[in-house]
C-alpha cells in the first residue's frame, strides 16, 4: 500500500494521494484499506517513516562503504547527508511532508546518532558535536528548507509564475532579494528541492559547516 502511494507521489505529486486513488491503484476497495490504516493522516505518517527508512538505509550503506577508504568524520558525515539527499531528491514531495508531520519516525533519531556517533569518535566534544547536530540537522535529512520556496516539490505546482503586477510589488518591496533571484537563477535540469535548493548550495553549505565544526573542535584543547 505505501509502495503504491508512494508511486502516486512521485509521478504526480503529494495532492494526488488519495485513499481511494491507493485503492484504485491496488485495484481493491477503498474500504479495504482502513483495516491497514486508520485514515489519510496515517498513511501519510506511513509515507513519512518510509521515506526515512529509505534514507537511513542508503546513508548507512554509503557512509559503511565510505568509511573502508577514509577516518575523517567529515567525509562519514558528508556522505550520510549527500546519500540522504539523493533520496529526497527522487521524492521530491517528502521533505515538505516531513515537516508538516506532528510526529518524527524513529529513523531520524537514528540517522542523528550516526552523525553524533562518528563526531565523536572523530575527536569532537559532546558540547561541539551537540551543536553540530543542531546546525547540521536538515543536512542530515538531506534538504534544507529553503526560505524562497514557491512549492512543496509537488509537480502540480511546476511553472506556476507570479504575475507581473506581484513581480513589480515585490521587486518594490524587497530590492535585496529581487537582485539576487534575478543574479543566481539556475538553469533549468538541475537537481532541486524546492525553488532554489541546488546540488552545489547544499555542497556549499555542507562543507561549511563541517569546516567550521573541524575547526572547533581542534581549538577546544
Amino acid at each position: 500500500m505505501l509502495e503504491a502511494a508512494m508511486s502516486i507521489a512521485d509521478a504526480e505529486g503529494l495532492s494526488a494521494v488519495s485513499m481511494r486513488r491507493v485503492a484504485t491503484e491496488l485495484r481493491v476497495e477503498a474500504m479495504s484499506l482502513y483495516h491497514h490504516v486508520a485514515n489519510k493522516d496515517a498513511l501519510l505518517d506511513g509515507l513519512v517513516e518510509r521515506v526515512v527508512t529509505e534514507a537511513l538505509d542508503e546513508s548507512t550503506s554509503a557512509a559503511e562503504q565510505a568509511g573502508s577508504t577514509s577516518d575523517d568524520w567529515r567525509v562519514d558525515v558528508r556522505t550520510r547527508s549527500l546519500a540522504a539527499r539523493r533520496v529526497m531528491l527522487r521524492h521530491p514531495w517528502a521533505p515538505a511532508l516531513i515537516t508538516s508531520r506532528s510526529t518524527i519516525p524513529l529513523q531520524v533519531q537514528s540517522m542523528f546518532e550516526a552523525v553524533l556517533a562518528a563526531m565523536i569518535r572523530g575527536g569532537v566534544s559532546y558540547r561541539t558535536a551537540h551543536r553540530g547536530l543542531h546546525a547540521l540537522s536538515s543536512m542530515v535529512l538531506g534538504f534544507a528548507q529553503e526560505p524562497f520556496s514557491s512549492s512543496d516539490g509537488d509537480p502540480s505546482m511546476e511553472g506556476v509564475e507570479m504575475s507581473d503586477d506581484l513581480v513589480a510589488q515585490f521587486a518594490e518591496k524587497f530590492p535585496y532579494t529581487s537582485a539576487m533571484v534575478a543574479a543566481e537563477l539556475h538553469s533549468d535540469g538541475e537537481p532541486t528541492l524546492g525553488w532554489c535548493d541546488s546540488q552545489t548550495e547544499f555542497e556549499f553549505t555542507l562543507g561549511l559547516l563541517l569546516d567550521g565544526l573541524d575547526r572547533a573542535a581542534r581549538t577546544e584543547g
